[in-house]
Parts: structure tokens; sequence; C-alpha cells
């Protein structure tokens, strides 16, 4: 009778949720791929033209789109870099002697909680007005200019805005690794005569490697597809120097109209980012392994 009344309980719970889900994500996941095999405007009363794998090949030959891809690929290597170095070194400040952890924990999460869209145009204002008036006040026109004008620039500036957005949150997650390690362990260490560096890099590396699996996933599958950021800050300038690959798929679908055409680059795309932190899992996960 209680067996029953659990299912009962169980079924209430996932069927609702199940079918939000494939409502949501499975259907117009189908959906999508259907439209990948077809030349078509997106207006409803336009003919959608089967084309086979007219759409996958052309991908191949698209320069745009492979430039994308690799300024996606430079700013996702570099971001999940500096995110995850910054936010450990964060979390190892705040779960030490500090006497104002508490504060500064508070302060360096408090960007996670703005939305993207709003982080860009405020920064899009401090790398414009504010970088150029400093420069025109001080002289040093060599680094305080707009940097949204400069290629180079307009993509560091990216990576500063979702360095700054996201190592706040990165660093709760080494937060709570770090203060899951046995107190027991860093004291034996300490008896033995290990130093600071040596404590860190054979007891609580060894031993957070669970929060460097979940991490870099989150890093990566982020950076790999930003999106409002890229729109607010940059949007893809100057001269499409740091359009990324999401914001490629956007425009080809809603500024071009290439329905089809964009929906085999979303394919594309979403293969491409499934198997890289599927990669990136199973390399760390064994990497626990053989750590503990």
């Amino acid at each position: 009778m209680r067996r029953k009344k659990d299912k009962a309980w169980y079924a209430l719970f996932v069927i609702p949720l199940a079918f939000i889900f494939t409502t949501v994500v499975i259907v117009p996941f189908l959906i999508g791929i259907g439209y990948s095999f077809v030349s078509w405007d997106g207006m409803p009363l336009n003919e959608k033209v089967f084309v086979g794998m007219k759409n996958f090949s052309r991908i191949f030959s698209d320069q745009r789109f492979l430039t994308s891809a690799l300024h996606t690929v430079l700013f996702t290597l570099v971001s999940v870099a500096v995110i995850n170095v910054l936010g450990l070194i964060f979390a190892l400040l705040v779960t030490g002697k500090l006497r104002i952890r508490n504060a500064v924990r508070t302060m360096l999460f408090m960007p996670y909680l703005i939305g993207g869209l709003i982080l860009g145009y405020i920064w899009k204002f401090i790398f414009t007005d504010v970088f150029k008036m400093i420069g025109e006040t001080t002289g040093w026109n060599h680094f305080f200019f707009s940097w949204l004008l400069n290629p180079k620039y307009a993509l560091a500036a990216m990576i500063i805005v979702t360095t700054w957005q996201m190592a706040g949150y990165i660093m709760i997650i080494y937060i709570n690794g770090i203060q899951g390690i046995p107190e027991e362990a860093v004291e034996a260490a300490k008896v033995d005569g290990a130093g600071f560096w040596q404590t860190l890099l054979y007891i609580k590396f060894p031993l957070i490697m669970p929060s460097f699996t979940i991490c870099l996933f989150m890093t990566l599958s982020n950076c790999f597809k930003i999106f409002d950021v890229n729109v607010s800050l940059t949007g893809g300038g100057p001269n499409n120097a740091t359009e990324m690959m999401a914001m490629n798929i956007y425009n080809e679908i809603f500024s071009l109209n290439n329905y089809g055409y964009g929906q085999a680059k979303a394919i594309i795309f979403f293969i491409a980012v499934a198997a890289i932190t599927l990669i990136q899992v199973a390399i760390t996960k064994k990497r626990e392994v053989e750590m503990q």
C-alpha cells in the first residue's frame, strides 16, 4: 500500500515535468532538426523546399560562420581559464581568516544576479564614454579609449565582462568544495610539516576535484553559448570581430531570414558544445578517481 502511494506521489511530480520538458525542449528540437533539411525564409505562406544535406554542406564553406567559431573558441579558452582561476582565488580568500569575508563574498556574487543584457549595457557605457573621458583627462590615450571600436580590445572587453559576471558564482561552488574538506586532513598535513602550497596542491586540490568538474562544465557551456553580453556589449562589432556562434546563428535566422540554413548551424553548434562538454566531464571524472 505504501509503495503504491509513493509511486502515486512520484507520478504526480514527474509526469507534469516530463510533459513540460517534452513540450518545451524535445518537440522544438525535433522540429528544428526537420527545418535544417529545408530552404525556408520563415514566412508561413511561403513554401519549404527540401534540400537534403545542402544546408549542412554550406556551413563548412561559410567564412563568416567559421570566423565566428574561431572567435568563440578563443573567447571560451581565455574566459574559462580566467574565471576558474579567479573563482578559486576568491574562494580561498573568503574561506581563510579574512575578517570581512561575508561582505566580500556577497559583493563578488552580486554581478551574477544582474542579467547579462543589463551588464552589457553598463559596461558598454564604461568602455566607451568613461574610458574616453579618463583618456582625455589624464592623457593616457594609449590605454583609455573606446575599446569597443578596436577588434582586439572589444574581444578583451567581452572576456572582462563575462569574468566579472561569472567569477563570483564559480567562487560559491569552490567554497562548497573547500568547506567539505575534512579538517583532520589539513591538520595532519600541517603536523607533517606541509606548508601552504603543499597543502593546497596535495590535500585541497585532490579533494575539490568534483568542484573542478562542475565549474569547468558550467564555464565551458556558458562561454560557448554566450549571447546576451555579445548583443548588448559589442553587437558583434566592430566589423563582426566579436560575433560569436550563437549570435551568428541568430543573425542568420532573424536578420537574413534563412531559417533552414540557420537551423542547420544550430544543430552543428549543439553537437559541438555537447561533445566538448561531455569529453571535459569524462576527463575530469577520470581525474577525480585517479587523485582519490
